[in-house]
């Protein structure tokens, strides 16, 4: 007599019954995966012809390849890694890149030899400082750094002399910076003291930020980034890291629901019409205060 393990299986369930198919990836972003590099400089690889699929070169930046495919780079087969997220305390002085070519120290001397296959998102200038994310996530760094998704970065900006209201409008308005590119604009900026500011960004132009000073006749003395999405306060020591929960990386990719109350840009026309508009308990002129995290 036929046992149940003898039965034949019926036909509108076989698929139930074979084994998955390995998922798919994009080339590059399977080699970004593996700490190769970043996407951009991975699709670069391939249009060399120095990526390998199963024997063979590939040039084609639309290949689709699984852990199943033998990938191969200068003749050694390529693994994706463990996924890892840190965030990382950039000090001055160094560059972020694995390599430069003018031997300047990188980030990449900060971290130890089994994180530095992740792969920094946006950089900041060999000048600049302050909260970096590196991670081997390929989506986690598309959505932290495109700008249709416009995740927040705020910086402590100290210029080389004082400023008035004039130069918040401008950062508001948009800044002309040079032929041919977009107006650069803040989302935000808050007055700090005569010297200081708090300017948070959506967009992330090669030296934004500097060039916006530039063109406004100011010199940036020190800029610091303190805030990416919600993560703002890591207790971190420059050149110091942390591994980030999923919690954390939720952080990373959620704006603040409430914005501080930053520079205006509307003038007012006359001052009663000012007086008018304005709360009772803000007609008093407050004191510049020093720049606390807000938590």
């Amino acid at each position: 007599m036929p046992t149940p393990e003898d039965s034949p299986i019926p036909d509108d369930h076989s698929e139930e019954f074979l084994p998955e198919a390995p998922e798919e990836y994009r080339l590059n972003r399977y080699l970004a995966s593996c700490g190769i590099d970043s996407r951009r400089k991975c699709d670069q690889l391939i249009q060399d012809g120095l990526v390998q699929v199963n024997g063979y070169a590939c040039t084609d930046l639309s290949k689709k390849v699984s852990v199943e495919d033998f990938v191969k780079i200068d003749g050694k087969r390529v693994l994706p890694k463990e996924v890892k997220t840190i965030i990382f305390n950039k000090p001055r002085g160094c560059v972020c890149t694995k390599n430069d070519e003018l031997q300047r120290d990188t980030i990449y001397e900060f971290i130890p030899p089994t994180l530095r296959h992740l792969n920094h998102v946006g950089r900041l200038d060999q000048d600049s400082e302050g909260l970096l994310v590196l991670t081997n996530d390929g989506d986690l760094a598309q959505r932290l750094a495109h700008p249709s998704l416009k995740v927040e970065k705020e910086y402590l900006v100290t210029t080389n002399q004082a400023y008035d209201n004039d130069v918040l409008d401008a950062f508001l308005r948009g800044v002309f910076i040079g032929k041919g590119m977009p107006r650069a604009k803040a989302k935000s900026v808050k007055r700090l003291s005569p010297r200081r500011m708090l300017i948070t960004l959506e967009t992330g132009m090669k030296r934004q930020i500097r060039m916006m000073c530039k063109a406004l006749h100011l010199n940036v003395a020190r800029l610091v980034r303190v805030r990416i999405g919600m993560i703002i306060d890591t207790g971190l020591e420059p050149g110091r890291w942390a591994e980030l929960s999923e919690e954390d990386i939720q952080m990373l990719q959620t704006n603040p629901k409430e914005q501080s109350k930053g520079h205006r840009s509307t003038p007012v026309k006359t001052k009663k019409a000012a007086r008018r508009n304005t709360p009772r308990a803000a007609r008093s002129t407050p004191k510049n205060k020093s720049y606390k995290r807000r938590k």
